[in-house]
């Protein structure tokens, strides 16, 4: 779940911007150049002591950080505010266990593990959901975060609309599903997957799937890459579903071109967080 920005309420934020027509690659970095943003993370968060971080390694149970937060109730306890995609998964574990190299928010991450066909791999004459440092194309592999949130919201642009005055400490939740874009119209819908409805007064996600395992949960924070070498301060209850949902690409660039959210491309991943006292124990 991405923050790479503050807005006036000091709330969450994903920055909004015109994009243009074509994609521009960010280069792959050096391989040293994770290391030592991982080594400057660890030294930010003996520094500053906030909570543990994510994403992280959901096979492993390994946690020491001393700061334990109570978890976010249930999400049909709590409003939908937010659905965004991350290019790549930024979790690892599961069905998502395939490193997709290095790279600074981008062209890193996780990717799919299993076998596609080459039907599911044949690529669009274009590409769908286009943005400044990437695009989606058939096989690629993104993680979608679900955000809920504790305030009387309704779903809206960035994560500033998971935040409502005079509450502006509201406990999060995200549910997160990876998946992956496939040519196949048979595929999954993601238009469907990402409906909503008031149910017992709450605004939930109707269509998070059921069939890909028993969630992962656990606390951690808010992600992007703009937390590479700094602790987020936001405290976020995680539920990761280890198995991927193949989803329709086309029904993925349909949404793209219009949603309350205003997402229309996939934002970068951060760093997976690997130091045990940075990370909370999975129980």
């Amino acid at each position: 779940m991405n923050t790479e920005t503050l807005s006036k309420l000091v709330v969450l934020s994903l920055p909004l911007i015109a994009l243009p027509a074509c994609v521009v690659n960010s280069d792959p970095i050096e391989s040293t150049t994770n290391t030592k943003q991982s080594t400057a993370l660890t030294q930010h968060s003996k520094s500053i002591g906030f909570g543990p971080q994510s994403p992280r390694n959901i096979d492993s149970k390994l946690g020491h950080h001393r700061l334990i937060f109570s978890p976010a109730p249930s999400a049909n306890s709590m409003n939908l505010c937010n659905i965004h995609l991350h290019k790549n998964a930024e979790h690892k574990g599961g069905e998502f266990t395939t490193y997709a190299g290095n790279g600074d928010g981008y062209k890193t991450g996780y990717k799919y593990s299993g076998q596609l066909t080459a039907a599911e791999r044949k690529p669009l004459p274009e590409a769908v959901c286009i943005g400044e440092h990437s695009a989606i194309q058939s096989g690629d592999t993104l993680e979608v975060h679900y955000v809920y949130s504790t305030s009387q919201v309704k779903p809206g642009v960035s994560l500033g609309a998971c935040v409502a005055n005079p509450i502006r400490n509201p406990q999060l939740r995200v549910e997160g599903q990876v998946i992956v874009a496939v040519n196949d119209d048979n595929a999954a819908n993601f238009m469907e997957m990402a409906e909503y409805a008031v149910r017992d007064q709450y605004t939930q996600a109707i269509n998070i799937p059921t069939d890909t395992g028993t969630p992962i949960q656990y606390a951690g924070s808010t992600t992007g890459p703009s937390y590479n070498e700094k602790d987020s301060p936001y405290q976020v209850t995680w539920s990761v579903r280890p198995k991927v949902k193949k989803v329709n690409i086309k029904s993925l660039g349909k949404w793209c071109e219009r949603n309350v959210f205003e997402e229309d491309h996939a934002h970068g991943v951060r760093n997976l967080v690997t130091d045990p006292k940075s990370l909370s124990p999975i129980l």
